[in-house]
């Protein structure tokens, strides 16, 4: 009796583990296989396992290589052209002080007390670049022009004592020479080809930091934009400037505005800094500007400016405008002409209205002395004239004053 219930049981179970076997390995199938589908659709799915990378010793350098590669730019390879040639400037000035008296400077009083004044030695810093492989270096005059003594630092380490070779103060514009050969040097570029809005770098060394590091502080900015004519200030003229937002701060007069061709197109010298600060207004001479100071003064040493020309001026107000026939009131009217004067050989007659100089427009007598001033003695001048209700072109050479 218990055999045979034995093989009911036996012929009962079989089946059913068979069944429940068969069920169990074909779920488990299709859910690998879902796994994998869902793991190939999604990668990156929290249950896709990771596979280890593996990187070859030459593939490492080639990636190492390439991130490198890519940190070096036009800017990057311009100031590794550039910095080389850009010294650090230290001088030393005598400057005359005048002690403060209740009277001021009446010469009046001066004859019972005295002259009172003394001078006194300030040291001043600045920038500068080297122009050629002999030495010469370009600077502001306001930088080292009245310098008693000029040491001038490269980024090796190496100091100087420099000569002044020339200066000028109406154009800000200083050149110096050291004695070397072979020496790194920046190129020259065109200021006349600057285009508002491209890259250009500011070398030099701002608050004495050159002196920490022998090396140039560099930032980047863009040419914000040209042509731009600033007031003049303690008889230097301004004119034609290159406005950037490249920082420029005090100690980076006399260094270099670089384009991404690695040539210099300006000579930073002002900035405005209402707060004592950067705020992105900073201008440089152009370079063009001043390569024509620089060949004047190797060869003399200093630009004529001595020149005069024998006008008298007025501004042209809204009731000389109309008597003249003008549509607006603009130019400087001619109030008189010196007898033997250049103005009188160049046919300039009482009456006559100035309104452009080299092309350049004349608003008042304020713009007419400031072009005037930049020029140098022999210089030719182009004006424009409205005589008789119609213009008419004269020129004007510039003959050195007579004593």
């Amino acid at each position: 009796m218990g055999r045979k219930w034995f093989i009911i049981a036996i012929v009962l179970l079989v089946p059913f583990l068979s069944g429940g076997l068969v069920g169990y390995n074909v779920g488990r199938s299709s859910g690998t296989q879902k796994e994998v589908q869902v793991a190939s659709t999604y990668p990156g799915a929290p249950f896709e396992e990771a596979l280890p990378v593996k990187y070859e010793p030459g593939d490492r350098d080639s990636i190492n290589e390439s991130i490198y590669s890519s940190r070096r730019n036009a800017i990057t390879r311009t100031v590794g052209l550039a910095s080389p040639a850009v010294v650090g400037i230290n001088v030393i000035e005598v400057r005359q002080y005048r002690q403060w008296s209740p009277w001021g400077d009446d010469p009046f009083f001066r004859q019972f007390f005295g002259d009172r004044t003394y001078t006194q030695q300030v040291q001043g810093l600045g920038s500068g670049f080297l122009i050629s492989p002999d030495g010469y270096i370009l600077t502001n005059d306001h930088v080292a022009g009245n310098a008693k003594e000029v040491t001038i630092t490269l980024t090796n380490g190496e100091k100087y004592k420099a000569m002044i070779v020339g200066t000028d103060a109406v154009s800000d514009v200083c050149l110096l020479k050291i004695e070397g050969k072979s020496l790194p040097y920046i190129k020259l570029g065109n200021s006349d080809e600057v285009i508002t809005g491209e890259w250009v770098i500011a070398l030099g060394n701002p608050f004495g930091l050159f002196d920490i590091s022998d090396k140039p502080t560099v930032t980047v900015g863009v040419v914000s934009a040209t042509g731009m004519n600033l007031r003049s200030q303690e008889g230097r003229v301004y004119r034609g400037m290159i406005q950037t937002d490249a920082a420029i701060n005090a100690g980076n007069s006399g260094g270099p505005l670089v384009n991404t061709l690695g040539e210099v197109i300006g000579v930073n010298s002002v900035i405005y800094t209402p707060n004592q600060g950067n705020i992105g207004l900073g201008f440089a001479i152009p370079i063009n500007r001043v390569k024509g100071v620089v060949a004047e003064l190797k060869r003399k040493g200093k630009i004529e400016r001595e020149f005069w020309t024998g006008l008298e001026v007025q501004d042209v107000d809204a009731r000389v405008a109309r008597y003249f026939g003008l549509d607006r009131a603009e130019g400087v009217i001619v109030s008189d002409v010196r007898r033997g004067s250049p103005a009188e050989r160049s046919g300039f007659k009482n009456g006559d209205i100035i309104l452009e100089v080299n092309g350049e427009k004349v608003a008042d007598q304020a713009s007419l002395v400031s072009i005037i001033e930049d020029a140098k003695v022999g210089d030719v001048l182009r004006l424009k004239v409205f005589r008789d209700r119609g213009t008419t072109d004269l020129k004007l050479k510039l003959d050195k004053r007579q004593e």
